[in-house]
């Protein structure tokens, strides 16, 4: 596994105040090495293990400064899911890309991963307007993907507040990155547990 490593000031991306400029290589630079420490840093805060699974929602348009929904950006889609995916192959857990309320939340996936944990597939491909960019980025890079109902995620990263709650696993525990930003979107990062059962005699760890 790599060590830790500089991907940036963790600043928002600046834009002009007439609203969202096309971004230039040196904030699609800095959007990509955010997202890389956000994602290394949760998986290794969360102690993800091999196969375990990541879920993410994205709004490429709150990355650019837009409102959620406005301003899908392919380009910027491009550069966070080339981020995810490289991080998440140095340890082998598995990415679900969370598609936006049209879809009703439904999630792109690996075949292996809904073969894996017996995922309900549905018929439907994600666009930029009915998705996302972000989820319609998965369906073209995804090696084989498919579309799954829901997932009971074992941690959670959502980039420009999506919602991810209903696809983690119980119990979640929020995660206080020092990422805090992707572009100008708020990161919000969510790590699970098992349930703790039984009560004042239970013992939790083992002597």
């Amino acid at each position: 596994m790599p060590g830790r490593q500089d991907y940036g000031t963790g600043e928002s991306v600046d834009k002009s105040s007439n609203g969202v400029d096309e971004l230039m290589d040196t904030d699609l630079a800095t959007i990509g090495r955010q997202t890389m420490q956000a994602a290394e840093e949760l998986i290794k805060m969360a102690q993800l293990k091999p196969g375990q699974i990541l879920v993410v929602g994205c709004s490429t348009s709150e990355v650019q400064g837009a409102r959620i929904g406005s301003y899908g950006s392919d380009v910027v889609a491009a550069r966070i899911l080339s981020s995810l995916i490289k991080v998440c192959s140095w340890y082998q857990v598995s990415l679900a890309i969370q598609c936006c309320e049209h879809l009703n939340r439904a999630l792109v996936v690996e075949q292996a991963v809904a073969d894996q944990y017996k995922l309900e597939e549905v018929t439907v491909i994600p666009v930029v307007k009915a998705g996302g960019a972000l989820a319609a980025g998965a369906m073209r890079e995804f090696a084989n993907p498919t579309v799954v109902e829901a997932i009971t995620a074992h941690a959670g990263l959502d980039i420009g507040s999506t919602l991810i709650g209903m696809h983690i696993k119980k119990v979640a525990i929020p995660v206080r990155l020092t990422q805090k930003y992707i572009g100008q979107a708020y990161v919000t990062a969510a790590r699970t547990r098992p349930k703790l059962i039984g009560g004042a005699r239970a013992v939790y760890e083992m002597c």
